[in-house]
C-alpha cells in the first residue's frame, strides 16, 4: 500500500488527536540525530513553531534523508538566532527536510507537517508567540506552491481543525542554517546525562517537546523507520 494511500486512510482522522493536548511521558526517547543515509533527494522547507519542537518528528519518518534547522523568510541574509527572537526580521524558525521521493512524497510530508502543529493559530504555537513561530511553507517554485495549497485544501475539507487554517505560502529566501547548538537539540538532549540536561532548558524539553516525539511516534509508527 502506498504512503499516500495510508496517510489518506488513516493520517488525517488521527491529526486532532495527535495536535491536542499531550499527557506527560514516562519515558524519554533516544530520538536519533542523524539517519545514517546520503543527505541526497528533494527539499521542503516549512516552519510551525519552534524548530525544536518540528526537527525530531521528521527525523523519524520513513525516506527522509536529512533534517536541518535554519531561519528563512527574513529580509536579511544568515541572521543570528538573536535577531530573528526579535520578531523583527521577516524570518521564521524552520526545517528543511530532505527526502527520498522514491519512499515518501512531498504530499505526504506536507500533510504530516498539518499534523506536528496548529496551523490555525497566527503567530503563536503553545508557549511560542511571534511571527518568527509562524505557521509558513516556503515553497521553491509554483508547482510547490500549488501542491501546499491542495494539501491545505484537503486538511480543511475535511474538517479536522476547529478554525480556519491560518498558514502562509511564501517564496523561499534568505533561507540560511541556524547555528550549530541549534541542530538536533532534542537528541543531544535525550542522550545528555541528567546534569547536562539541566542546562538545556530541561522543562521546555520535557513539557513541550517529549510528549510531542511519544504522541508522534504512538499515532504514527507505521510511518516511521525503524
Amino acid at each position: 500500500m502506498r504512503m499516500s494511500v495510508l496517510i489518506g486512510l488513516g493520517l488525517l482522522g488521527g491529526i486532532a488527536a495527535a495536535c491536542g493536548t499531550f499527557g506527560a511521558s514516562d519515558e524519554l526517547p533516544q530520538t536519533p540525530s542523524s539517519t545514517g543515509l546520503p543527505a541526497k533527494g528533494e527539499t521542503l522547507v516549512v516552519g510551525g513553531g519552534c524548530f525544536w519542537c518540528i526537527e525530531p518528528l521528521f527525523h523519524m519518518v520513513k525516506g527522509v534523508t536529512d533534517v536541518e534547522v535554519g531561519y528563512a523568510g527574513g529580509t536579511i541574509p544568515k541572521p543570528t538566532y538573536e535577531q530573528v527572537c526579535t520578531g523583527t526580521t521577516g524570518h521564521a524558525e524552520a526545517v528543511k527536510i530532505t527526502f527520498d521521493p522514491k519512499q515518501i512524497s512531498a504530499h505526504d510530508l506536507l500533510t504530516l507537517f498539518f499534523t506536528m502543529h496548529d496551523p490555525t493559530t497566527k503567530d503563536r504555537q503553545g508557549p511560542d508567540a511571534g511571527p518568527q513561530y509562524r505557521s509558513v511553507v516556503f515553497y521553491k517554485d509554483s508547482v510547490e506552491k500549488e501542491l501546499a495549497e491542495k494539501v491545505i485544501a484537503e486538511i480543511e475539507n475535511a474538517k479536522i481543525w476547529p478554525a480556519r487554517i491560518v498558514t502562509t505560502l511564501e517564496p523561499l529566501r534568505n533561507y540560511s542554517t541556524a547555528e550549530e547548538y541549534h541542530q538536533d537539540y532534542y537528541a543531544k538532549y535525550a542522550s545528555a546525562p541528567l546534569s547536562k540536561r539541566m542546562s538545556m532548558n530541561v522543562s521546555y524539553c520535557r513539557v513541550v517537546i517529549e510528549p510531542k516525539v511519544h504522541k508522534f511516534r504512538e499515532k504514527f509508527k507505521h510511518l516511521l523507520r525503524g
